[in-house]
């Protein structure tokens, strides 16, 4: 379903709780958002992730909110969920901890936003830059002072939803971020203070 062109929408950000859990499952549907991923990607190790592709990584991920962390923040536009942004301090991601190419940059306490997923006929919208305001608003609030973000640089093409899913710098820089290492062709590392 296509929606007309959100024009000044207030979107309303909030953590995501046990309370909001069933709108959570809403937004990401039947196949958890890509692939079964359920938001787990960066936060088990590959072998993991894989062993629990799809209702595994829903379960993980619904034990870590009714454990009582919040994993991440959604974006409502009216009743209805149409955004996510995982956010989270960067140990709570296994493989973004263990992988050589995003590797810390030094030992800074960073929080990190690692994957954005929004509602189809909302693509294109403003939702994910909401998010990003959204998630430092979020971080200030829990007493961070630096939040890391992991964009890929477009190309030639526009990317796919699937290839785009940590954000482009462009949205990064217009929030703020900047650029601090480019460790490889398909990467960016873009830091913003909330202090």
């Amino acid at each position: 379903m296509d929606h007309a062109p959100i024009k000044s929408a207030a979107f309303q950000i909030v953590p995501l709780t046990p309370k909001r859990w069933p709108d959570f499952e809403k937004l990401f549907g039947a196949h958890g958002a890509y692939g079964g991923c359920w938001c787990m990607w960066w936060r088990s190790t590959r072998r993991v992730f894989e062993e629990r592709k799809g209702e595994g990584n829903r379960r993980a991920l619904k034990a870590i909110v009714d454990g009582g962390k919040v994993p991440g923040i959604l974006a409502y536009l009216g009743p209805d969920p149409v955004g996510w942004c995982s956010v989270a301090p960067r140990e709570e991601f296994d493989s973004l901890e263990r992988s050589p190419v995003l590797k810390r940059l030094d030992d800074q306490p960073v929080w990190s936003i690692v994957c954005f997923y929004v509602a189809k006929g909302f693509r294109g919208q403003g939702v994910a830059e909401a998010l990003i305001g959204g998630a430092l608003d979020y971080v200030k609030d829990r007493g961070g002072c630096i939040v890391e973000a992991y964009p890929t640089p477009p190309k030639k093409t526009p990317l796919a939803p699937v290839s785009s899913f940590m954000g482009l710098p462009a949205m990064f820089a217009r929030a703020g971020f900047v650029e601090c290492a480019r460790p490889s062709r398909s990467k960016v590392i873009m830091r913003c203070r909330v202090e």
